[in-house]
């Protein structure tokens, strides 16, 4: 796989952030499992040759902001090959100076295992730098959960998910909980609805892109 330094990169109407390759789950619907250059063009730069430092992003977005694409994009979101929060103190940081030079709410898109990757509670972290955060649920059936995701920290991680998305929810404006279609039943899909439902959360149903 080739490898380069795309920190940064547009995608539907949003600037995506790209901080690592690291990543604790290894869900058999990833892109990561799959051919490259499936999901996206440009998919195969997105794993890069190293991690980027807080002032490297930032310096990024500042180049991007002087062009006139700038202007069509509605959000920033933290995702790229990896797990965002693996590398937390670089979101935070270019969250952070984000939120004090741009208009554009921010987005952070992760598996929920924050607390666990990082050893202490993330959501209040959150608080104040991200707008968003959409989590991947991926089944309400904690069993079904670790087979579909296959985590790292096995029976653990379910929990810490939801605990993670409770948590969030007391920090961050909107929270939402992800399925991708096709892959959970119709039964699971109902019963993700109910289960966000109870954690005051937002449920989303994302599509399935085929390799």
């Amino acid at each position: 796989m080739k490898k380069g330094m795309t920190i940064i990169y547009p995608e539907y109407e949003g600037l995506y952030i790209n901080l690592t390759n690291r990543c604790p789950c290894a869900c058999t619907f990833c892109i990561r499992q799959r051919t490259p250059k499936a999901e996206f063009d440009n998919v195969d730069t997105l794993w890069l040759e190293r991690e980027p430092t807080a002032q490297e992003v930032i310096d990024a977005i500042q180049k991007e902001s002087r062009t006139a694409r700038f202007q069509s994009y509605r959000e920033f979101v933290f995702c790229g090959y990896g797990e965002p929060t693996e590398a937390l103190g670089v979101l935070l940081e270019v969250a952070a100076f984000l939120k004090a030079h741009y208009p554009l709410p921010i987005r952070l898109n992760t598996n929920g295992l924050a607390d666990l990757i990082q050893g202490k509670p993330v959501a209040p972290l959150l608080h104040g730098k991200i707008d968003a955060v959409s989590i991947s649920l991926n089944s309400s059936d904690p069993a079904i959960y670790e087979r579909t995701v296959r985590p790292v920290f096995r029976e653990k991680a379910f929990p810490a998910l939801l605990a993670f998305a409770r948590q969030a929810a007391r920090f961050v404006p909107k929270v939402i909980l992800t399925t991708v279609a096709t892959t959970i039943s119709r039964e699971d899909e109902a019963a993700c609805r109910r289960l966000c439902e109870r954690l005051g959360v937002t449920y989303r149903i994302r599509s399935y892109i085929k390799p």
